[in-house]
């Protein structure tokens, strides 16, 4: 396939053009239908809406608020209210808008008046609730509103409905990440248009994700939180999947290959890790489908439909772009160093080879110190407390901020989170006297009764985010309605975000559970081994612990949370852990694949494990990082979205891929790996013969598949140190091109050796010996033996792929 689209370039680039621009056409006239379908079936919240909805259906829907303040005289003055009242009396002819109860009329319009007589607010009752509410209609009645506005007269506007219109700066968050991944990338590379191509090839993956996903909201429910997280991931594993084929096509160019042959081999080897570490992704979000919670089908759609997207940019658009760049993916100084010397096999050196030396010297020291840093990092996730942000989180700048920080200042911080108590039977005056007198209750009201039901509005004393509403809820459930004797439910959206919490917290074990096992499996199946997917489902637990305990000290306990510009300290978004757990599992399991597939590698070849765990380490730490440090780029970005669910989100996940690939993969796992020794790659018979087979590796050449002509034959030489010195005891091992070990041998007292070859051709030879690095290269082997002396450096690694 690889070779096909590489040949055929320009049809490849013209059909993904042709199925950007198309999908963007259809999108762009379809317009969008996102719907935010939010139900928590069996929940006492949901029992008062449903009886709310039977009893007063036009007073069910969502209930947003108007409110002004004035800087001079009292809003009760006859030039404010000769602007704010036909305003009023405007909203309330609107199709869709079921009441509107202001100060200036009705028997409880006075209680809509601050006591100092500066502020006073209306309530908007939608017929629908929030999510259904169209948005042209809710534009409407902000703009209604705010036209009332002049000199001394502020007019702000908030409630669900109106957040839904308050959209955050579209494309700046993106915008940065992609100039922040574009700076790394030209760090990396320093090639221009070697840059380009990750960029390119996350574009069309995330804009072809896009508009699929904007087209499928029109044929089932997706809310509008799952094209932000999709744009979120599908940027990050974009860029990231591009990176890893893109470094093993220059390493190929630059060791001689021709252009062709070097794309094709990297899409044979870091392609097939690309395929197999994107369906990991996407397992690891469907693993959100066991929550049961129904709003999330559609964020599983949108993120993994861009996911799948990005892995067929990379493996079938990004070989036409290498075929349409040729050598140009070098930088110029490379390209005058290829043409002016040759090709020179690569020489893993630096800092990620002595990195890598160094975790093979003093494993036990390294995997401690990673071990206490993420446990330190993990501590403050033992106080995480899920709930959810409120307007108060919002943006400065936005009218539902700006209304919230109004009816705090004007009637106590309770009144942004009013609880609906739904009384069907009982003795309603006694409920209402109990709630009055329960701690924490500010104001208490019932309103005239309907069909058999009566509603008691309660205004808490503590904020929607305090833990002490959460508190009061539950003394209302357990303690206060069972006295008075009345079968009643506590609803409001504070309630239903506590029960949301709830179940969240309720579900999340099983979810854990399940995508933990799905990885296992596919990595017992990918590696055959048993100890390599529990060290990796090991390391998932503790970068999620650690990522959220970062979480729970920014954004709960308000460390650093003002240089984001994110409001107040709050609890964690209960949809949060979902989503992130989900993200953060699949994106461990990518940076997992890419290492232990190296180090597979190597020892299917070698059978050192302490060599395979060094090269695999040396040889894809760069890249690993590379791609962290782009992801955590892109994620970062997000926080300037405006969004405080995004923002969240952005940070989470960005403490969670750096921690991951800077300490675990870095150092824990290759630290853990040398610890264990041979173990790493121990699979029982009996399972060994039952696993189907999986090739994250090409597939590796048979006997009868090495040159026919000409007779066996040996290659033979000697083991030496840089000095001349002879070594002893140094493994010899030939292997054929596909990675088959063909001969083993030691080499004797005076470094010689001797191994057999089947046939003429092209083979690998490595070398190995303790206290000594590695050498590893292609001979070509003649009709007659072949001399091949090789020189040992100490500390040194040279491995090829």
């Amino acid at each position: 396939m690889a070779r096909w689209c590489y040949r055929h370039r320009l049809v490849v680039l013209l059909l993904w053009v042709a199925a950007l621009f198309g999908l963007g056409f259809a999108a762009s006239t379809a317009g969008t239908d996102y719907a935010n379908v939010f139900s928590l079936p069996n929940t006492d919240s949901k029992r008062a809406y449903d009886l709310m909805e039977k009893a007063f259906p036009d007073s069910a829907g969502d209930t947003d608020t108007v409110v002004w303040k004035v800087d001079e005289g009292t809003v009760r003055d006859q030039s404010v209210r000769s602007r704010i009242q036909p305003a009023l009396d405007e909203i309330g002819k609107m199709k869709g808008v079921g009441d509107v109860a202001g100060p200036y009329s009705g028997d409880r319009g006075a209680a809509q008046i601050s006591e100092n007589g500066k502020i006073a607010y209306a309530q908007i009752t939608f017929t629908e609730q929030a999510n259904a509410v169209p948005k042209e209609l809710v534009q409407d009645v902000v703009d209604t509103a705010q036209n009332a506005e002049r000199g001394g007269l502020q007019v702000e506007l908030g409630g669900q409905a109106i957040q839904r219109v308050q959209e955050p700066p579209t494309g700046l968050a993106e915008m940065v990440g992609i100039l922040a991944a574009a700076v790394v990338l030209f760090l990396a590379f320093g090639s221009l248009f070697a840059m380009l191509l990750p960029i390119a090839i996350a574009l069309f993956g995330v804009g072809t994700g896009l508009f699929s996903t904007q087209l499928l909201s029109h044929a089932t429910d997706i809310p509008d939180l799952a094209p932000l997280l999709a744009t979120l991931i599908g940027l990050g594993v974009g860029i990231d999947y591009a990176l890893f084929i893109v470094t093993r096509h220059r390493r190929g160019i630059l060791r001689g290959m021709k252009p062709e042959e070097s794309a094709v081999t990297a899409l044979n080897t870091s392609g097939r890790a690309v395929l197999f570490a994107g369906g990991t992704v996407c397992i690891a979000l469907a693993g959100m489908l066991v929550t049961n919670l129904r709003f999330l089908d559609g964020v599983v759609i949108g993120t993994s439909l861009t996911v799948v997207f990005s892995v067929l940019a990379a493996v079938t658009l990004l070989p036409a772009l290498l075929g349409l760049l040729g050598t140009r993916v070098l930088s110029r100084r490379q390209r005058r160093k290829l043409e002016a010397n040759g090709p020179e096999p690569e020489r893993t050196s630096g800092a990620a080879a002595r990195w890598s030396a160094n975790v093979q010297r003093r494993p036990r020291t390294i995997a401690i110190l990673a071990v206490v840093v993420m446990a330190v990092l993990a501590l403050p996730v033992l106080s995480l407390r899920l709930g959810a942000t409120d307007q108060g989180n919002d943006d400065a700048s936005t009218t539902t901020r700006k209304a919230y920080d109004l009816l705090a200042e004007g009637f106590g911080p309770g009144f942004n989170g009013p609880l609906q108590v739904v009384v069907s039977s009982g003795d309603t005056d006694t409920l209402v006297k109990g709630i009055g007198d329960t701690a924490g209750v500010a104001r208490v009201a019932a309103l005239p009764p309907a069909q058999g039901v009566t509603v008691i509005q309660v205004v808490p004393t503590t904020s929607p985010q305090s833990e002490k509403t959460d508190q009061l809820i539950d003394t209302l459930r357990d303690r206060v309605i069972p006295d008075a004797g009345a079968k009643a439910h506590v609803g409001g959206v504070t309630a239903v975000s506590k029960d949301f919490a709830s179940i969240t917290g309720d579900r999340l074990p099983l979810f854990i559970a399940t995508i933990i096992g799905l990885g296992f499996l596919l990595l017992l199946v990918a590696f055959r081994s048993l100890v390599v997917p529990l060290t990796a489902a090991l390391m998932n637990l503790i970068a999620a612990a650690a990522s959220f305990g970062v979480l729970t000290a920014i954004f709960q306990w308000g460390w650093g949370l003002e240089l984001l510009g994110l409001g107040k300290e709050g609890p964690i978004n209960a949809f949060l852990p979902v989503i992130m757990l989900s993200l953060l599992f699949g994106l461990s399991m990518d940076y997992q694949v890419f290492l232990v597939s190296r180090m597979h590698e190597e020892w299917v070849h070698t059978k050192d494990n302490a060599r395979a765990v060094r090269v695999g380490l040396a040889e894809t730490s760069r890249v690993i990082n590379s791609a962290a440090l782009i992801m955590v780029c892109v994620f970062l970005a997000f926080v300037l979205s405006g969004d405080a669910g995004a923002a969240m989100a952005g940070v989470g996940l960005a403490a969670a891929v750096a921690l991951d690939a800077f300490i675990l993969r870095t150092a824990l796992v290759p630290a853990a790996m040398h610890l264990l020794g041979k173990s790493n790659w121990w699979l029982p018979a009996g399972l060994e013969k039952r696993l189907p087979h999986l090739a994250v590796e090409p597939k590796e050449e048979a006997l009868d598949e090495l040159p026919a002509e000409g007779g066996a034959s040996v290659v033979h030489g000697f083991i030496r140190t840089a000095d001349g010195d002879p070594v002893e005891g140094a493994v010899v091992t030939l292997l054929s091109k596909g990675g088959r070990q063909l001969d083993r041998v030691t080499s004797l007292a005076d470094g010689s050796y001797i191994v057999s070859v089947p046939a003429p051709g092209m083979y690998l030879l490595a070398a190995t010996a303790a206290s000594y690095g590695a050498r590893a290269r292609h001979v070509a082997v003649e009709d007659g033996p072949l001399v091949y002396d090789v020189e040992l450096a100490e500390g040194e690694v040279d491995a090829v792929n």
